[in-house]
């Protein structure tokens, strides 16, 4: 299945006043981090209730502005708004899944797991201040790298992204440079680069491009089989990056006390956290414009939450927790209301 443009399912097929009905598409539109356990969840939703949505893979920053405008049922994005943001732009939000943001390259005779990086390597790398390979800041670290005379290219997102989001923020954490001269969002003024359409761009690009380094969500790093790179956690260790060290770094989440759950998970603390981990969030207009279809977008994560977990594991995503499920449920009631004011949920 392609992962850039995905056609995933919901739909209920009711016919009483209020409701979605069989003809009704839910749409959606966002983070691309997103997209594979979001398209393997709404297959198995479809495979139960015979229904359909429509979500586009097209980067948190254009999913953030298509729920804005009110052109689609839900967005989708790896960066939390502020209260703030929620507030002025008539949202409420909730986080779905987490996972883990990979650098990845393309160098002859290196498989996967086999290069070591750490932060302050990938922002100098970015930054345009190491440029080959063999660089001895790169060979120390790897000693293999010292025969690869050849340069660095750089590829980055093109377009506003929740995983560029996570990826300078982490950057931001590790190197005074990189805080200062660039700075995180979703979109940065990029020093160096060719730029890439979602992950699946940038994976697409690292795959054709000798010498290429590049970021993605871990699971297009698997399917494109990518290599990527062992990084070095905040504790100093260098890690592989799966659901394991995604659930070491996810655990010390504190939700309950992040107002709107806007948790961020880079650079947490502990000897086997990966540290480019990230959230998804789901974003809905408080006041629903079709207020059916609003509470099947409820419907649809409710359902996601109870039966998907086995399928974000084998994506290498971190289910969220029962005890923040319930938090999340519990938060519905009330902040999605129909014309009249009475809740969707």
């Amino acid at each position: 299945m392609r992962i850039n443009t995905l056609v995933l399912s919901i739909a209920m097929a009711v016919v009483s006043a209020g409701t979605v009905h069989a003809a009704d598409i839910i749409t959606g539109a966002g983070s691309s981090f997103a997209a594979p356990i979001f398209s393997k969840w709404a297959d198995a939703y479809s495979e139960e209730t015979g229904s359909t949505v429509n979500y586009q893979s097209i980067g948190s920053g254009a999913g953030i502005k298509q729920i804005t405008q009110k052109t689609v049922d839900f967005g989708a994005s790896d960066k939390p708004l502020s209260q703030a943001e929620l507030d002025a732009k008539g949202l409420i939000q909730f986080p779905t899944v987490m996972g883990g943001v990979v650098a990845v390259v393309n160098l002859k005779g290196v498989a996967a797991g086999q290069l070591k990086l750490t932060g302050d390597l990938i922002a100098k790398i970015y930054m345009g201040t190491i440029k080959k390979w063999n660089d001895p800041a790169l060979v120390a670290l790897n000693p293999s790298l010292k025969g690869i005379d050849a340069n660095i290219t750089v590829v980055r997102r093109a377009d506003s992204s929740g995983t560029t989001f996570l990826f300078t923020n982490y950057l931001s954490k590790v190197s005074a440079d990189w805080k200062t001269k660039v700075g995180s969002d979703t979109t940065v003024a990029w020093p160096e680069g060719v730029a890439g359409k979602g992950n699946a761009g940038v994976a697409s690009y690292v795959q054709r491009i000798n010498g290429s380094i590049g970021y993605v969500e871990y699971a297009y790093a698997k399917q494109s089989k990518l290599a990527f790179t062992q990084l070095q956690n905040r504790d100093g260790m260098f890690v592989m990056p799966d659901d394991t060290t995604f659930q070491a770094a996810a655990a010390n989440a504190n939700w309950a006390s992040a107002p709107s759950f806007g948790e961020i998970l880079t650079y947490q603390p502990g000897k086997t956290s990966w540290p480019i981990t990230g959230t998804v969030f789901v974003l809905m207009q408080k006041k629903a414009p079709k207020p059916a279809h609003s509470k099947e977008v409820f419907n649809f994560f409710e359902w996601s939450f109870k039966n998907g977990a086995k399928d974000a594991r084998t994506l290498d995503y971190v289910p969220m927790p029962a005890n923040v499920i319930k938090l999340i449920q519990t938060s519905w009631k009330g902040t999605v209301v129909n014309p009249t004011g009475k809740s969707v949920w």
